[in-house]
């Protein structure tokens, strides 16, 4: 992810088989446990403009698995938990994963507990029948040092315990920082991946935003198998201009080794791939998305 969606995480603070294949594609059967989801992240701005049209055209293209990243003021794009599950019933989407920043302002140590606000993210990420909740930052201040980020991976834990009460599972979202950053001599995902309960915390790895920082994630895949609840399916090419920045583009046509990666997923035991695009290079966010879910069907998700 770029600046402007780290931007827009902390701001916020705060699945999907497609049913019917697009015109010229072969029919490929598809294991009924896999779940292809766009990330609506993907089409900010038309959900900004527009929400109900804007699920309308995913659902209309062959999406059937939403994945939210917003959810602020205890409302989903506005809505609240009743009336955004009645819009997505309506138009047969389901929403198996969401992205809300935890923070240390949603911890209280003097109680050690969360407070009321997490806790009814929680309760409305159930009713919502979530599987996952993920959180997609980690603000700078809770990995400052080694004590401060093994802090917060107890409390990681604990949001993992607090999610298990409702059948679902917390994860974290990475971004290029847990690659390029150490604490201790050892990377920070590393010290995630080794400081959180297993059964309790997931990683939904980003291959896209992890390439940022020179990390291939069909190597580090293998290294905690059956860690990766949840995969962001991103590819990523070289920005134009200046500087040696990145982008991402359609599915397939940069360098991450999309198909590779997702397929490794899949062996690993994920379940739950989630498109995301946030570049688009001239192209408009809804074709982009169109052309995603065309190419993961193409694979066989």
């Amino acid at each position: 992810m770029k600046s402007n969606r780290r931007e827009f995480i902390k701001t916020s603070a705060l699945l999907t088989t497609g049913v019917s294949l697009l015109p010229g594609m072969s029919c490929m059967k598809q294991p009924s446990n896999l779940i292809t989801a766009v990330q609506l992240y993907c089409v900010r701005d038309e959900m900004q403009a527009d929400p109900l049209g804007s699920l309308t055209k995913l659902a209309e293209m062959g999406y059937t698995h939403v994945e939210h990243a917003n959810y602020v003021d205890q409302k989903f794009y506005g809505w609240t938990a009743v009336e955004f599950k009645k819009v997505l019933d309506d138009l047969s989407l389901k929403m198996p994963s969401g992205h809300t920043v935890l923070g240390k302002d949603h911890w209280n140590p003097n109680t050690n507990d969360f407070t009321d606000e997490w806790k009814k993210l929680v309760d409305d990420a159930a009713y919502m029948e979530q599987q996952f909740v993920v959180s997609p930052w980690l603000d700078e201040s809770l990995r400052s040092t080694y004590d401060d980020l093994m802090h917060f991976m107890e409390v990681f834990n604990k949001c993992g315990e607090l999610c298990q009460k409702s059948g679902m599972k917390f994860g974290y979202h990475n971004h290029d920082f847990e690659f390029s950053s150490e604490l201790n001599g050892e990377k920070i995902f590393d010290l995630i991946m080794n400081n959180t309960d297993a059964d309790k915390v997931v990683m939904q790895l980003d291959m896209g935003n992890m390439y940022i920082a020179g990390a291939l994630a069909k190597d580090v895949i293998g290294q905690y198998p059956g860690r990766y609840g949840t995969i962001h399916v991103k590819d990523m090419i070289k920005s134009e201009g200046e500087g040696e920045g990145y982008e991402s583009t359609i599915l397939g046509k940069g360098l991450v080794g999309t198909r590779e990666v997702t397929d490794l997923g899949k062996e690993s035991g994920t379940t739950l791939f989630v498109v995301e695009q946030e570049s688009y290079q001239g192209k408009t966010p809804m074709d982009c998305m169109e052309e995603d879910l065309a190419v993961m069907k193409s694979w066989g998700y």
